[in-house]
């Protein structure tokens, strides 16, 4: 007899892992610290009009895209026309098409993210089909419109959401994050995470420009590598006093060349006088900034993301048509480890390498970079260099298993950090969920299978200590 479509028990195939979960992780509160919600409909308390709206997005007032390009990818995949997808098609027509197309997806994700929020949210717990599609937008629909819990702030805290960590660019006035801590009634945190791509990539297009616009909002003027970090810093510290409590590189590969501060300056004017660099001349400049940026987040006790092997934008139509982050990118293949840890180790060199988490797009990579941790732990904190949870393309249940037991085999499973959403949606958070579910089966199959003892005192610490505790101390919450 086939179980129950994600029933009590969804994912616990073990008596050890139904105890893990819904003994001890499942009433834990949620540390989302890595995810791109916009802060403004935070503090604005936004309602959504309808399910398509929150589900799937479309245009903001000022005409870029917004949405779960997840979603989007899979409606490509049946064949679906763009118009259902990211346009201004009717929002029942929209779900009635996104339905369709997650009844051809078993095995993906998806099915269980998309039916985890209909249980959560809107207590819908028979699985979305074609059939039911036009029913279920109708249920949802009314209850995002009339029911007081179900904006924004009401779906934070249905979530037990206690910290969310945005991702926010040097430049942002972050006006809305000073709402957010001045308003009484929020009671859970929404801090800014420093985003500085767009001054270390020095040669894509728009980098003369995002310098201009650094000068505008510090008052300095910038003329050399030195002046770049100067006025970085200046910003970081204007983060930090907001409650920021980590930065985010989202880079295509780590580099990592030797230089002085005078050739970074050097190939910082030749790009501002709009020459073309070479590439050892980018990795010179980047290389500063990146190291200055390491030694800034130690001395603030601000966490370094680097996030990698990701080729964007692969689609040139689609991308001209719609624009950058709209579901065109693939996992690249990258040999950048050795400058991982040489960055690491030339910040070790002084004592400034700062707590830092290390993700790659390209699960080939799940074992080097978990025999590179053990090369930079300190006493500082348990777990001071992280290998970050199974990310983007790798949150599926497989990925999310490999990322944890290669983790398990080559460094300290019990000091993992745990989950985070990386997500533009507010009903995203049952991806923790998922997570914790993934997370306990697996530990609880080890147990059961007499692979670690059944040792309640310590499934209880690493269990808590993973899905949420470990967090809870990294980002000093």
């Amino acid at each position: 007899m086939s179980k129950k479509f994600m029933g009590k028990n969804f994912l616990l195939e073990t008596d050890t892992a139904k105890h893990l979960f819904h003994d001890y992780a499942q009433p834990l509160p949620l540390v989302d610290y890595h995810c791109h919600i916009p802060p403004k409909d935070v503090y604005e308390d936004v309602r959504f009009d309808n399910l398509a709206e929150v589900w799937l997005g479309g245009r903001g007032s000022d005409g870029t895209l917004f949405g779960d390009h997840y979603k989007w990818r899979l409606m490509r995949s049946n064949g679906v026309a763009e118009e259902y997808i990211t346009g201004d098609a009717d929002g029942k027509e929209r779900i009635q098409k996104f339905a369709e197309a997650l009844e051809m997806a078993p095995g993906n994700p998806m099915v269980h993210w998309s039916n985890l929020e209909l249980q959560r949210f809107f207590d819908i717990h028979e699985p979305l089909t074609a059939e039911n599609a036009g029913r279920i937008y109708d249920v949802c629909t009314e209850k995002l419109r009339t029911d007081p819990d179900m904006t924004v702030r009401g779906l934070i805290r249905k979530s037990h959401v206690a910290f969310i960590g945005t991702t926010d660019d040097p430049t942002d006035t972050l006006e809305w994050h000073k709402k957010i801590a001045d308003d009484p009634a929020i009671d859970f945190q929404v801090c800014p995470s420093f985003r500085p791509d767009r001054a270390i990539d020095i040669r894509k297009p728009g980098f003369k420009a995002y310098i201009e616009k650094l000068e505008q909002v510090t008052g300095r003027e910038i003329t050399c590598a030195k002046c770049v970090c100067a006025a970085l810093t200046e910003r970081l510290e204007y983060f930090a006093s907001l409650g920021c409590r980590a930065s985010d590189h989202g880079l295509d590969y780590v580099p990592y060349r030797e230089g002085t501060m005078e050739q970074a300056g050097a190939a910082f004017r030749k790009a501002m006088a709009g020459e073309m660099l070479t590439v050892e001349e980018a990795e010179v400049y980047q290389t500063a900034i990146l190291l200055h940026l390491g030694r800034e987040y130690h001395r603030l006790g601000i966490a370094m993301q680097l996030h990698y092997s990701c080729r964007r934008n692969n689609n040139e139509r689609q991308f001209r048509a719609l624009g950058a982050d709209t579901g065109f990118d693939m996992i690249a293949q990258n040999s950048c480890g050795g400058n991982i840890a040489a960055l690491l180790s030339a910040l070790d060199l002084t004592g400034e390498c700062p707590k830092t988490i290390l993700y790659s797009l390209n699960p080939a990579d799940n074992e080097q970079l978990d025999s590179l941790l053990g090369c930079f732990q300190t006493d500082e904190i348990p777990g001071k260099i992280q290998h970050g949870s199974g990310w983007w393309f790798n949150d599926t249940r497989s990925g999310m298993e490999a990322q944890l037991t290669s983790l398990a085999n080559l460094s300290l499973l019990g000091n993992f950090i745990g989950m985070l959403t990386d997500s533009r949606s507010f009903l995203s958070y049952p991806r923790h969920e998922y997570f914790r579910r993934i997370f306990c089966n697996l530990l609880g199959s080890w147990v059961e299978n007499g692979e670690y003892p059944n040792n309640e005192t310590a499934l209880k610490k690493i269990v808590e200590g993973v899905c949420y505790q470990n967090a809870a101390r990294y980002f000093r919450l």
